[in-house]
């Protein structure tokens, strides 16, 4: 596949896939977005293939491995696009350009793959550190491979990209505990769930909704030091990057807010904003990005989640 045509597969794949980050991602430099939507792609695609989704949708030709063994495949070919092999997966040719071209470290890349892992696992989550251990490998460790094509190598910029992940997937936890109850998993800490009455086996059925919002709620609380935290990384970016990264951000947290603000009918239809909303995140962001030029930030506060060094 030619370089047009890896690009023209990643933007379908960003359309797709995520519309909260396809708006912010056209705030890019040329170059930089590039590298993003490939990253996006191959990310997506290992996603799926655990799933044995397309584009998050129900496959129509499901796969005849388990997952066990799609994720074997997964590892399997990470490794061959990292030694250098041709790739011939539009996703795996991608991410290995990007690889190359960035420095992503394996290390990053594993950690990624690990998180699918869990998922194969069905691993359980007792206590918020549990969940943001999860958090940390499906979209903090992203946020570490997006910084690094963004040009990023000191580790205190990298904590702040980690800490937007980490909200990401927070503020995703809370929009999806329905869809992903009813698909059988839960990212939600036991903790929480045994103060609220609720189970794994119960917490989507519509008689707890009440209980199941003020669970969203904390999650997407949680969110905020993790979000404010980010904000003091984007001094560490390029200015454009700056602003697409802080477009993401509002465009996600929104959606955080909306679905506490929704209460109980959060999971009636699934949250998201609007073009024009987008498009006024999109200005505001545009401010926030200019102002950290000039921004001093207090250190990272210390009783956040550190992700592995």
């Amino acid at each position: 596949m030619n370089n047009a045509s890896l690009l023209d597969h990643a933007v379908e794949t960003m359309e797709v896939g995520s519309k909260s980050f396809a708006t912010a991602s056209k705030l890019f430099d040329a170059k930089t977005r590039r590298s993003v939507l490939m990253l996006y792609a191959w990310c997506r695609h290992c996603d799926d293939v655990i799933d044995d989704q397309q584009l998050g949708f129900s496959s129509d030709s499901p796969s005849l491995q388990s997952p066990e063994q799609r994720l074997a495949q997964l590892e399997m070919k990470t490794r061959q696009a990292y030694a250098g092999s041709q790739m011939h997966e539009p996703a795996f040719a991608a991410f290995q350009e990007v690889a190359m071209a960035h420095d992503i470290l394996p290390a990053y890349a594993f950690d990624h793959l690990a998180g699918f892992a869990m998922d194969v696992r069905g691993a359980r989550y007792q206590t918020l550190d549990d969940t943001l251990r999860y958090c940390y490998h499906v979209a903090g460790v992203v946020g570490l491979m997006m910084a690094q094509i963004m040009g990023v190598r000191d580790n205190a910029t990298l904590d702040r990209a980690c800490d937007l992940g980490l909200a990401f997937q927070l503020t995703n936890i809370a929009r999806d505990i329905v869809d992903d109850a009813q698909a059988g998993r839960c990212y939600l800490p036991a903790t929480w769930l045994a103060e609220e009455g609720l189970t794994t086996e119960n917490l989507a059925s519509p008689e707890h909704r009440q209980a199941l919002s003020r669970v969203a709620r904390r999650l997407v609380q949680h969110a905020e030091p993790y979000y404010h935290s980010a904000t003091a990384g984007l001094s560490g970016l390029p200015l454009r990057s700056a602003w697409a990264i802080a477009t993401a951000k509002q465009v996600y947290r929104k959606i955080g807010m909306k679905v506490d603000e929704a209460g109980q009918q959060a999971w009636d239809q699934r949250q998201s904003t609007s073009t024009p909303e987008k498009l006024a995140l999109l200005v505001a962001a545009s401010g926030q990005a200019i102002t950290s030029r000039l921004a001093r930030h207090a250190p990272r506060p210390a009783d956040l989640w550190q992700r592995p060094l």
